[in-house]
């Protein structure tokens, strides 16, 4: 029993130290061995990399644009047009409208064609009947106060509807008077108590 026990113990210490040189060896096998992956890229030394910013320096990103022909160049050039001669003026020249009178404007009637006396009236009548306008309002209620305020002054109104520009006016007037003398004095009665006045004439 003795004898067993002995040479199982020399085993197991016998075992024990070739594992221990197996794993020695190996470590050092490994060691040794160069590291896949990593050792199989090349070195750059520095001369490459002196030679690579030398490169750099003298490199043009425009350099393979130098060789193509330029838009411009093939583009045809624009002939100028000569300017067109200026148009000749008629040699009849046309008949100037009448001018409007401020009345008119201000009353919305179109001017009359021309200051002629019909041929039915008689020799040193006036062609015209004259108004005194006094306000054109686009409210009746506004028309209605400013003839009671003429009322108030001792004038004589009437109120008067038009249509313009698709919307209905409503004309503040004194008048009418047969004599354009007598329009104008009531005229300038009005404007000097500060009422703005048109003189307004409509044909007979």
């Amino acid at each position: 029993m003795k004898a067993q026990r002995g040479g199982f113990v020399m085993g197991l210490i016998i075992g024990l130290l070739l594992g221990l040189g197996l794993a020695l060896g190996v470590a050092l096998y490994v060691t040794k061995s160069p590291v896949p992956f990593v050792n199989k890229v090349p070195q750059r030394t520095p001369e490459q990399d002196a030679a690579e910013v030398e490169r750099n320096k003298s490199w043009d990103p425009n350099a393979p644009l130098a060789n193509k022909p330029s838009a411009r160049a093939s583009a045809p050039m624009a002939v100028p047009t000569p300017p067109a001669p200026p148009p000749k003026a008629s040699a009849v020249a046309e008949p100037q409208k009448p001018a409007r009178e401020p009345a008119a404007i201000l009353s919305g009637q179109e001017p009359p064609p021309i200051a002629i006396a019909p041929r039915s009236a008689k020799p040193g009548l006036d062609p015209f009947i004259y108004f005194v306008q006094v306000g054109a309002f686009s409210k009746p209620e506004d028309a209605e106060q400013q003839r009671a305020k003429l009322a108030m002054l001792g004038y004589t109104a009437k109120v008067t509807e038009r249509e313009q520009s698709g919307r209905s006016m409503y004309r503040v007037r004194l008048g009418p008077y047969q004599l354009r003398d007598e329009a104008e004095s009531t005229q300038s009665k009005l404007q000097s108590g500060g009422e703005t006045a048109a003189l307004v004439r409509v044909e007979r």
